[in-house]
């Protein structure tokens, strides 16, 4: 299996005249990109090496090993940077991270499997779920909210979830069709 890697920021582009680069950081602590230091693309190959860096608003400024001109700099704009799943701290206790969501069942409030969680994101209005439907077709969407998911067993591997009405109304006309 493979390693995991979770997304901690993004390139936003270079900052001043010496090559360092600015990034967004999606992690509490916006230095904590520091302490990981080698960060990574997607496929897990290397991606930047930071060798010092300062807090600035939204994320980082940063050295990185790689890049020396603010031309090269300016070249990783949009570049996603990961780290291992593992690298990050043990969540506290009934904490856990949005990462860890992603795979896990969605269930019904009565047990029923309605599908799989295949990604977590925000757009800018809070975190949402996408949800790979058991049943086949397309994927929805829930926000990740108390009333929509009212219980996150990271342990058992599942996710309750209320499924808006539209959803609803869609899985039961796709096995009516059937």
């Amino acid at each position: 299996m493979s390693e995991r890697l979770i997304e901690v920021g993004r390139v936003a582009g270079a900052f001043g005249v010496r090559g360092e680069v600015r990034i967004t950081t999606f992690t509490a602590d916006p230095l904590a990109l520091m302490r990981y230091r080698a960060l990574r693309r997607a496929d897990g190959s290397p991606a930047l090496t930071l060798s010092g860096g300062r807090a600035a608003k939204g994320g980082i400024v940063a050295r990185a090993k790689e890049v020396e001109t603010r031309e090269q700099a300016e070249a990783l704009r949009g570049l996603r940077l990961y780290i291992a799943r593992d690298a990050l701290p043990p969540p506290e206790e009934d904490e856990f991270y949005l990462a860890d969501l992603v795979g896990l069942e969605a269930r019904a409030p009565d047990g029923e499997v309605v599908g799989r969680i295949r990604a977590v994101e925000n757009f800018g209005a809070g975190d949402l779920l996408e949800i790979t439907p058991a049943a086949g077709g397309p994927t929805w969407w829930l926000p990740f909210t108390k009333e929509a998911a009212p219980e996150v067993n990271i342990t058992g591997g599942f996710v309750t979830v209320i499924r808006p009405a539209e959803v609803e109304a869609d899985a039961k006309e796709g096995t009516e069709a059937e």
